[in-house]
């Protein structure tokens, strides 16, 4: 059976931010082009792939949100070329093709940071899910999170590029602690950020009917536990719209000091 995909996206500024540096982007791609989809929205995966992605900027000034909005508008851009590239009997390899174009969207952003000394030191994070009708391929770079919710269980997909993320996965710290230490928004892997190499984790993992999905910025997980963002999750099971306003509500209440964003996805 065809698989039909509901989701929704929000967004909004930090408590502490002139101007929301964090973007995300919805769109549906295939031999035609992108086609950039609404914020709230259902479709079937039928002839067209569903890419959606958040990325969370740094940088002065307006730099931040130039470099996440700029690096979602670059691969909506070039991800459709694949299936152009198919078309001709050529077919790519996923994981080495979304390293790439993540790769190529890094020196896009360093070279754009040079342009103008407003924009020096640009860069952001990326979360991406491209779900295809074989695979979900995720390209990621940073702390911005994808989750799984299956079955009754909530994991996180991708691991944050910070060394104290490494140090509470090894269970040398613990949550609590993790949370309170000022360095881990530290990160090494950035796009962009006048780093000379970046170095995205890619994998391809199956996805199934009943799975939940969610892509977020550091603001969400800054406001929520672990165990918060997995009970929100599991309630509002027929509704994302529901489940997103419930994660965004409680997020900001308990902070709300980062630009905070996110998109949950349903698998009917």
């Amino acid at each position: 059976m065809t698989p039909i995909f509901e989701w929704s996206g929000l967004t909004t500024s930090g408590r502490r931010k002139p101007k929301n540096d964090d973007s995300f982007l919805v769109f549906s791609a295939g031999i035609n082009g992108a086609t950039e989809l609404s914020a709230e929205s259902s479709s079937p995966l039928t002839n067209e792939d569903l890419i959606f992605g958040v990325s969370d900027g740094m940088g002065g000034g307006n730099a931040g949100h130039l470099a996440s909005s700029l690096i979602l508008r670059i691969l909506s851009e070039t991800i459709p070329k694949t299936f152009k590239t198919a078309a001709q009997g050529f077919h790519p390899d996923y994981l080495e093709l979304l390293s790439q174009k993540v790769k190529d969207v890094h020196s896009a952003i360093n070279e754009k940071a040079t342009s103008n000394e407003n924009f020096r030191g640009m860069g952001a994070t990326l979360t991406l899910a491209w779900f295809t009708p074989e695979n979900l391929y995720i390209a990621h770079a940073g702390d911005s999170r994808l989750y799984l919710m299956r079955d009754g269980k909530t994991q996180q997909i991708t691991e944050d590029h910070s060394f104290c993320w490494r140090k509470l996965k090894r269970g040398e710290i613990t949550e609590r602690r993790y949370r309170n230490d000022p360095k881990r928004s530290v990160l090494y892997e950035v796009i962009g950020g006048g780093h000379s190499k970046v170095r995205p984790a890619v994998a391809a993992i199956t996805y199934q009917q009943g799975d939940r999905f969610m892509l977020c910025s550091d603001g969400v997980t800054d406001g929520l536990w672990e165990k918060h963002i997995h009970s929100a999750l599991d309630k509002n099971r027929d509704s994302t719209s529901a489940a997103a306003n419930a994660l965004m509500t409680r997020a900001i209440d308990n902070d709300g000091s980062d630009d905070t964003t996110l998109i949950v996805i349903d698998v009917r």
